[in-house]
């Protein structure tokens, strides 16, 4: 593969940058707010599992286009559809969930906007996440009438205190700082020092 973007046939929602021994992978559904269809959470699963095969790449990057990383699975899409359809999609997202928190390899996820529901699952698995001030996590899916789900009974039950049990239950938002001072952040990072304000287009590995 060349370097720079590609765009596989049918993979044109999820980008791929290629940086000698990193590969960053962007969201690419800025109007939806980069909301996970299932062709995003299925090229997202097929990316990494082929990478962690690969002795060429030791670091993937996640990161979204605009100014979310990610507001969540597309619920829209899955209650419209038959009910085998949301079965595999959200069967293909846990998987993903899965691969990412098992991973051997170091993924840094640049949480630059929103990060929520299905987000959150796709980036609070990786060993880096890297906050700023435009970050907005938050677990809504309560007020769907679902549990928190993509992992969530994992990494909210292990931050301090009852936190986690709150954030969960109610759906509370956090911003940038309150992520790092919880745990749900590894690093924080301003915006601008990336050329960013509310996009996240100015990071780059």
């Amino acid at each position: 593969m060349a370097s720079g973007y590609s765009t596989n046939e049918g993979g044109d929602q999820v980008l791929v940058k290629e940086n000698l021994i990193a590969r960053t992978l962007i969201l690419n559904r800025p109007r939806q707010l980069n909301a996970l269809s299932f062709q995003m959470v299925a090229r997202l699963l097929e990316l990494f599992l082929a990478y962690e095969k690969d002795s060429s790449v030791s670091l993937l990057i996640l990161k979204g286009e605009g100014r979310a990383f990610c507001a969540g699975g597309d619920v829209a899409i899955v209650a419209k559809g038959h009910w085998k359809f949301g079965a595999k999609f959200f069967w293909t997202e846990y998987i993903l969930n899965y691969v990412m928190a098992t991973y051997s390899k170091p993924q840094v996820s640049l949480l630059n906007g929103i990060v929520m529901g299905g987000g959150a699952g796709v980036s609070i698995h990786g060993r880096f996440r890297v906050a700023t001030e435009n970050s907005v996590f938050a677990m809504p899916e309560t007020s769907l009438g679902l549990f928190p789900d993509v992992g969530a009974s994992y990494y909210l039950s292990r931050l301090p205190g009852l936190f986690g049990e709150y954030v969960g239950l109610t759906g509370a938002r956090l911003d940038g700082a309150e992520m790092l001072a919880c745990g749900l952040a590894t690093h924080f990072v301003p915006a601008k020092e990336y050329g960013g304000s509310s996009s996240s287009e100015g990071f780059e590995p």
